[in-house]
């Protein structure tokens, strides 16, 4: 069933791109930004046998795009809100026109997807156009002092019609050529996080991107699936949108997948177990097992809760669980349970694991698995009711959502988590229509790799891409398969030759990430 952001409809029509005379040699069609006939350079560079690096620019700065200042509306739930009904939007344009100021109320549309309805998914309210960011910095004073609360942003990165400009890059790797292999890296425990360029130096790899979602340092590790060699290391948010990636880079795919754990006590009582390296009671992106609040379903950057879960810890989390409230049984290498901490945060001993549990788990966990006893663990990742073989030389990463399917642009948006749950709209409109950095990853008809970053939140350098343009950008570079990775500050591309290839958006310059994929000898 396909849902609907607002009852109105709209189709959303891509602008053809200009083919570029580089792009056949290179085995891609031209990236469809823009309307056609922008100039766009390519250039290409051998990074090791069956591995290249195709950096991409196109487009320039428009006239026609200016900064504004974005006002905040009050929406239920959420006050600081960017995007919101016609009503609310036109009644605090009303205000400011009150207030002496020049609001501008414009309507919002979203594109059609594999599960969404194209339409109007809101309103925004803006006051003024200027040719620098500094400029409308000095009039947004001017409406604080009146009560109201903006933001700048730039029309470029709106997600409607520029001129960009755009930069991408793109690693291609040919399994069959390629005499390294391709592993997911968390870099050090899940509890901390690590630079891309760090892993990729530290590992002696060609390059490296960054992967899945993660969660802030010491507090765990992916936001979602997680398999690394085989080994299980975060639960997936049911459903969500991963890529199935063997070490030789051979037979990759994307799929959505969910998981089922379980844990049965000696006396033969079983329960179900929530999760595995993350603090219990908090389902980040949601989609968890077992009553979340305030649904059950996936939703990016939401953190559900749910008061009574029994939640796994593995040596790869760290030197400590975190602590809190509940129980928590310590396992040894034979998986016999040594002792049943009175609250939960400890060391997790070399080669065994904990169980944390809070609520009515940690009742369940000192009743049936007391010192002596032997709990056996089922962990299944499943696609769409099959299980998934895992090996040691195979890893998952989730992230999301799917950008191509069979060769076809078909994101999966409510799916996987992007169409949040109540009538705040401004985490659509800021994630999904607004262009932002992304990383993407998949597979083209040869079986070959490809992972894209694109630099964005740089205006005039680079704009960034919405995430229909993600979609469209994969499957121009020969994607009959992609997914989106972890993007925004996150994205990052490195190699062993140049150090840092793009641009990370932060401030600060490069973030700490979760975990990388990178391209190792063997």
């Amino acid at each position: 069933m396909r849902r609907t952001l607002l009852a109105a409809a709209l189709t959303v029509t891509a602008a053809a791109s200009l083919t570029a005379p580089a792009a056949a040699a290179r085995g891609f069609d031209p990236l469809p930004l823009g309307p056609s006939g922008l100039h766009e350079e390519r250039s290409t560079e051998r990074l090791a046998r069956g591995v290249t690096l195709t950096t991409i620019v196109r487009g320039a700065k428009s006239e026609a795009d200016a900064w504004t200042l974005h006002l905040r509306l009050p929406v239920p739930g959420n006050s600081g809100a960017v995007i919101a009904p016609k009503a609310t939007a036109e009644d605090v344009a009303r205000r400011l026109a009150a207030a002496g100021f020049q609001p501008r109320v414009e309507p919002v549309n979203g594109p059609r997807f594999a599960d969404v309805r194209p339409g109007v998914v809101g309103y925004t309210v803006r006051v003024g156009r200027y040719a620098t960011e500094d400029g409308a910095k000095k009039d947004l004073a001017a409406l604080t002092a009146k009560g109201f609360k903006a933001g700048t942003s730039y029309t470029a990165q709106d997600g409607g019609t520029t001129t960009g400009p755009w930069r991408l890059h793109v690693l291609t790797v040919d399994p069959r050529a390629y005499r390294g292999e391709v592993v997911s890296s968390t870099g050090g425990p899940l509890s901390t996080v690590d630079k891309v360029s760090d892993m990729v130096r530290s590992s002696g790899a060609v390059a490296g991107v960054n992967g899945t979602y993660f969660t802030s340092a010491g507090r765990g590790g992916s936001a979602g699936l997680h398999v690394v060699d085989g080994k299980l290391l975060s639960e997936a948010n049911n459903g969500r949108t991963a890529l199935v990636l063997p070490r030789d880079g051979r037979r990759a795919r994307v799929a959505e997948l969910s998981t089922d754990l379980r844990i049965r006590a000696g006396d033969g009582a079983s329960r179900e177990l929530d999760g595995v390296n993350r603090v219990p009671g908090q389902v980040d992106n949601c989609g968890g097992v077992g009553g979340d609040l305030p649904t059950g379903r996936p939703q990016h950057d939401v953190v559900c809760a749910d008061p009574d879960e029994l939640v796994a810890f593995t040596p790869e989390y760290g030197p400590s669980t975190p602590a809190g409230e509940g129980a928590e049984a310590v396992l040894d290498r034979r998986g016999r349970v040594t002792e049943v901490r009175a609250a939960r945060g400890g060391p997790v001993p070399a080669g065994g694991r904990t169980v944390q549990a809070i609520g009515t788990a940690a009742e369940w966990l000192r009743a049936h698995a007391g010192p002596g006893t032997r709990p056996a663990f089922s962990e299944r990742v499943l696609d769409r009711g099959r299980r998934v073989r895992l090996d040691r030389r195979t890893s998952i990463l989730g992230a999301g959502p799917r950008l191509v399917r069979d060769g076809r642009v078909g994101v999966n948006a409510y799916g996987d988590g992007l169409v949040h749950t109540g009538e705040d709209r401004s985490f659509y409109y800021n994630w999904v229509l607004r262009r932002n950095p992304r990383t993407m990853a998949g597979v083209d008809a040869r079986g070959r790799l490809l992972f894209a970053v694109a630099d964005g939140r740089a205006a005039g350098y680079s704009e960034g891409l919405s995430i229909e343009e993600a979609g469209k950008v994969m499957r121009s570079l020969g994607a009959v398969q992609a997914m989106n990775f972890d993007g925004g500050g996150s994205s990052t591309m490195a190699t062993a030759r140049s150090g840092l290839v793009n641009r990370p958006s932060d401030a600060t310059g490069e973030r700490l990430v979760g975990d990388a994929v990178l391209l190792t000898p063997r």
